[in-house]
């Protein structure tokens, strides 16, 4: 009975929204600037539609800090405030230090009893470091203080130097505490984590200090049952997580497919992800070449396309090739269980953010959130930099249950809720003004890179990226109804109207309106409607 409760929460953790995240890392010498990268996909079908922040402040002696759990708003208790808190904006602070996440649960009976939950982990971490390496000392030292309150997770942790995963889970009643490993991605390598701990076998002596853990990692495992080998055979993925069909084929399929873009060879560890044959996935590969930030969005927008698992190519796509699949995950025919694909980009994202982190650059420039709101797949990644103090009024709002064509996360999901009906006749439209502004954005912030740091005044570079911030938010959110609006319609009732090469409705001479075109659908969804009801749709010969 215990087995069939694990499996079916790992299950859970691939296939539920608030277990649904996903982040990518590219170590500095994989990127073709340089740059620290790493991406995050929130993924849930009710909350995290908007940009947080938190201004700078300094506290009095005594001072404690409020404690609420992030996905419910449960009040869990208080703890001792620091002196003094950074400046945070989403999940970056100040210093252009990053931290990302992505939920596994893990074994039931250790999920965390005490005050810090995963979420509060993360934001109270970016307010008390400034590396990679001093957040994870925070981290740790936290839950081991005050308890941990969540289940497994997976965390991305970078600066603009390094870039580490760590995996942390809970002790459940046994102690308030928990356990944990975190690694190093080398210089030149790629990585990322799914809703599954990836972090197996790990050098217990690393006299390198790019492998760090909790010193009763393996003893505790020992003690609780789930390790009886030598301590170099420990495997922290083996011992603490669930290794079944919905972990592989569910969460280690999206870090392969990821790696999938741009590192040849990942066809063989197709049977591990299917059927956990051969050796598990690395835990980091080499890229062919250089990777960029427009790569990492790519990566972002991954349907699994052109691989075994292309989710535009069954005929669960339809007849407008729609790489999305409606929840639940998992379904049964005849009593026999399959299962939807589940992709990186998902139409449960609430945001998703792609970091560049460097330290050759002006302090106010050193972390660059490329942030969206709602599905990565249509969304604008928009610049917001580290020296940013406030959340442009645009991102700053994205309740799910109220409509606010002023908030960002809405206008995407009017465009992307499109294109969820038609997607292969309206994608290239979306595509067209995606890039349009994408690359304006671009071309923009290589200015900001340029000319902001010749201003000798850092409270002068610090409006300046809250100018941009706020420019481009204002911009993209009404290009964006506006796409909407022309989609609207342009595809109206199932037609498609006839554009000038200036996206202009045409018109006849006389002012009217030119005859629509009918799409229709392709031949494979007409031969599945042969197939269901073919006798009953024949045209016949009538001879009257």
């Amino acid at each position: 009975m215990k087995k069939i409760i694990i499996s079916a929460m790992a299950i859970a953790a691939a296939t539920t929204g608030a277990w649904g995240c996903t982040s990518l890392i590219a170590a500095k010498g994989a990127t073709a600037d340089g740059s620290v990268m790493v991406t995050y996909a929130a993924d849930s079908h009710n909350l995290y539609g908007e940009l947080y922040n938190q201004p700078a402040a300094d506290h009095e002696k005594g001072a404690l800090r409020k404690v609420v759990e992030w996905d419910t708003g449960k009040p869990l208790g208080e703890i001792p405030e620091v002196a003094h808190t950074y400046a945070t904006i989403g999940n970056m602070n100040e210093h252009g230090l990053v931290i990302a996440e992505s939920t596994w649960g893990g074994r039931h009976e250790l999920a965390g009893t005490g005050l810090i939950d995963y979420g509060s982990l993360i934001y109270i971490t970016l307010q008390r470091a400034k590396t990679a390496r001093e957040a994870i000392r925070v981290m740790t030292d936290l839950v081991k203080t005050h308890g941990y309150a969540s289940e497994g997770e997976s965390f991305s942790i970078a600066d603009g130097e390094e870039a580490w995963i760590m995996d942390l889970i809970g002790k459940g009643k046994a102690d308030k505490g928990a356990v944990w490993v975190a690694r190093r991605i080398p210089d030149g390598h790629i990585a990322g984590h799914a809703n599954h701990p990836r972090i197996h076998r790990f050098p217990l002596k690393d006299k390198s200090g790019e492998t760090l853990y909790s010193p009763d990692v393996v003893k505790f495992a020992r003690s609780q049952g789930y390790f009886d080998g030598k301590d170099e055979e420990f495997d922290f993925s083996k011992a603490y997580g669930v290794t079944d069909f919905g972990a592989l084929r569910g969460c280690d399929a999206r870090v392969w497919a990821y790696f999938n873009l741009f590192t040849p060879g990942m066809d063989k560890y197709l049977p591990w992800i299917d059927r956990a044959e051969g050796d598990p996935m690395p835990l980091w590969v080499k890229p062919e070449k250089p990777i960029s930030a427009a790569d990492m969005k790519r990566a972002m927008r991954d349907h699994f396309e052109g691989t075994p698992y292309d989710m535009t190519n069954d005929i669960g796509a339809g007849p407008y090739k729609v790489p999305y699949r409606w929840r639940p995950m998992t379904f049964k025919v005849d009593s026999v269980e399959y299962t939807h694909e589940r992709a990186i980009a998902t139409q449960q994202t609430g945001f998703s953010f792609v970091a560049q982190l460097r330290n050759d650059v002006a302090p106010e420039l050193r972390g660059l959130l490329w942030f969206g709101t709602d599905d990565a797949n249509t969304c604008v990644y928009l610049p917001v930099f580290c020296g940013v103090r406030k959340a442009p009024a645009q991102l700053a709002k994205g309740d799910v249950n109220t409509l606010d064509w002023n908030a960002n996360f809405w206008v995407n999901n009017y465009v992307a809720n499109q294109a969820y009906n038609r997607y292969s006749l309206m994608i290239p439209d979306i595509r067209r003004v995606q890039s349009e502004l994408e690359n304006a954005i671009a071309e923009d912030v290589r200015v900001a890179y340029e000319q902001i740091p010749e201003f000798a005044d850092a409270e002068i570079r610090a409006s300046l990226t809250q100018d941009l911030a706020d420019i481009w938010a204002e911009r993209a959110t009404t290009a964006y109804k506006q796409l909407g609006d022309f989609l609207f319609v342009k595809f109206m009732d199932g037609n498609r109207k006839k554009v000038d090469e200036n996206n202009r409705f045409m018109r006849s001479e006389t002012g009217m309106p030119l005859y629509p075109e009918f799409p229709g659908y392709d031949e494979r969804y007409f031969r599945s409607i042969v197939n269901d009801a073919g006798e009953r749709l024949k045209v016949h010969d009538i001879k009257y």
